[in-house]
């Protein structure tokens, strides 16, 4: 028994040995490993902020693009007006050279200077004419006609110097164009709208307001009529027949306040019938669209207002004094 127990402890230090390379290896390996995923962590780190950047200068690319594209479209904005009033200007010179045209057509003429002041008196008159009526009796109709005439009037006269009162007229009856409706057959067509909608306003409340009553209403309402003592609507037949033609009786004071321009008496009217429709009809949707329709009413313009009217009669009379001093 003795004599076999030296192999045994020969064999222990080669046991350890190999543990010991068995645990270097594994050292070693974790080791190399460790290195591995520290490489792998940091090339991806550095391949996210890479691709950071690379968005980052995409974005600010953009950006310039973006800026680029709204300066551009600021030039082409720029340029679009431009060429509008480049377009304006070159419209007024063709109709210079139109107007040219015509007068040197007629310098041949051996009889142009008999019928010149004549023509220009009656042209005077015309577009004072025109302006009255555009002025008093708010004929826009009428005015557009007698400077139509006044323009075919001054028409016959190929003196260069009435080459920009010729234009002058052709703007001032551009803009009397624009014009449209008189202003005063515009208020009494909402005056006759107003006035046919006022018979189709509800007599009576809101039936799904009457419903919900108290019950002694409903006890008692087949034999009393109960009303609110508050209520300011009329209920006797004659009193409301009263208020009626009283109504009617404002609606024609409108119309005559229309007809002679006097803006005061117009718009006092206006208020008088807002009151009789207080008096007359209940508070309802219908109602209360009307009272829109009259403050709609009151600030309306019964004239028409044009900037430019007046211009060539007053360029004409400069015209003729200028050559009267001379």
């Amino acid at each position: 028994m003795n004599e076999t127990s030296p192999p045994t402890l020969r064999r222990i230090p080669w046991l350890w040995l190999l543990l010991l390379l068995t645990l270097t290896g594994l050292g070693m390996m974790s080791w190399y490993g460790w290195r591995y995923w520290q490489a792998q962590s940091n090339a991806a780190q550095q391949a996210k902020l890479e691709e950071q950047q690379h968005w980052q200068s995409l974005n600010q690319t953009l950006q310039i693009l973006r800026s680029g594209q709204d300066f551009a479209y600021k030039r082409l904005r720029d340029l679009d007006d431009t060429n509008r009033v480049l377009r304006d200007e070159i419209l007024g010179l063709s109709q210079r050279s139109a107007l040219l045209e015509q007068t040197v057509a007629r310098l041949s003429d051996p009889n142009r200077h008999g019928t010149q002041a004549l023509r220009l008196d009656e042209t005077e008159t015309l577009l004072r004419l025109g302006q009255q009526l555009l002025t008093i009796a708010s004929d826009v109709d009428g005015a557009r006609h007698a400077y139509s005439l006044a323009a075919s009037t001054l028409e016959g006269l190929d003196d260069p110097g009435y080459l920009n009162l010729r234009q002058t007229l052709m703007q001032e009856r551009n803009a009397l164009d624009t014009l449209g409706e008189s202003p005063q057959k515009r208020v009494n067509a909402a005056l006759e709208r107003f006035d046919k909608a006022l018979q189709q306003l509800p007599q009576n409340r809101n039936p799904k307001a009457t419903n919900i009553q108290p019950w002694w209403h409903k006890v008692l309402s087949p034999l009393v009529l109960i009303t609110p003592s508050h209520s300011p609507v009329l209920l006797a037949e004659s009193k409301r027949q009263s208020a009626q033609d009283a109504l009617q009786i404002e609606l024609s004071l409108v119309r005559a306040a229309v007809e002679r321009n006097d803006p005061s008496s117009y718009v006092t009217a206006l208020h008088r019938i807002d009151a009789l429709m207080q008096r007359l009809w209940p508070d309802s949707a219908a109602r209360r669209a009307r009272h829109a329709e009259l403050a709609l009413l009151a600030k309306a313009e019964l004239r028409p207002t044009m900037s430019e009217l007046g211009t060539t009669l007053m360029q004409l009379q400069s015209i003729r004094l200028g050559s009267h001093h001379q």
